[in-house]
């Protein structure tokens, strides 16, 4: 079921009890802020276009995505529609125009059905979508995170979560994904909001899909 964000009242007296220095960096930042994006499909060819680029190329490459339907958004039905060329000319892989279309295949076979998403457990959802093409752990959880707004979530191999943790710690290097679960372990059950901040740290652009 989907939930309502937790205030700021009750994520810092979480993490004054748990993560006394990851509540100096909650007050330094400022609110957590998280928008929920309903329209999965879109969330996770974000996401997909996302993979193994820098944030401003991924931001770049998805407006010029979307700019291929204007004035409507892209479903899995018209994304079926586009051409391969359309969809390299703005910026996209051969393999990621693979990996969106065998997503808008999976969305319309009824392989996904996002209806179901809001009443599923989360490895429950990392398997469904892990089924898909190019879809990994790390996109599933992208997914759960700005898709369903999951507070639980710790995508332990996210390097902007690493690069954030070894600023936040003053690590002497990148944090091994068994420290990264050691952190991540004080801040349960707000596992998103240690890495939403860790993010902020890195980048004062609010995080979105």
């Amino acid at each position: 079921m989907l939930k309502e964000l937790p205030s700021q009242k009750i994520i810092l007296q979480h993490f004054d009890e748990k993560d006394s220095r990851m509540a100096h960096i909650i007050r330094q930042v400022g609110p957590f802020k998280l928008s929920r994006n309903k329209n999965y499909f879109l969330v996770l060819c974000k996401a997909i276009i996302s993979q193994q680029i820098s944030t401003r190329a991924a931001e770049s490459i998805t407006r010029r995505f979307e700019n291929l339907l204007p004035g409507v958004r892209p479903t899995p039905e018209r994304v079926q529609e586009l051409a391969e060329k359309d969809l390299r000319a703005v910026g996209l892989s051969s393999q990621k125009v693979k990996y969106i279309n065998d997503l808008s295949e999976k969305f319309l076979d009824g392989t996904i059905r996002p209806h179901r998403m809001p009443y599923l457990e989360n490895d429950a959802i990392i398997e469904q979508l892990t089924g898909v093409y190019g879809i990994g752990r790390w996109t599933a959880e992208m997914f759960l995170i700005f898709s369903l707004n999951r507070m639980d979530v710790l995508p332990v191999g996210d390097l902007g979560l690493k690069a954030g943790l070894k600023q936040i710690y003053n690590m002497r290097a990148l944090p091994s994904p068994e420290r990264v679960r050691a952190v991540g372990k004080k801040w349960h059950p707000f596992e998103t909001v240690g890495a939403w901040y860790a993010w902020r740290i890195l980048d004062e652009g609010i995080v979105a899909y």
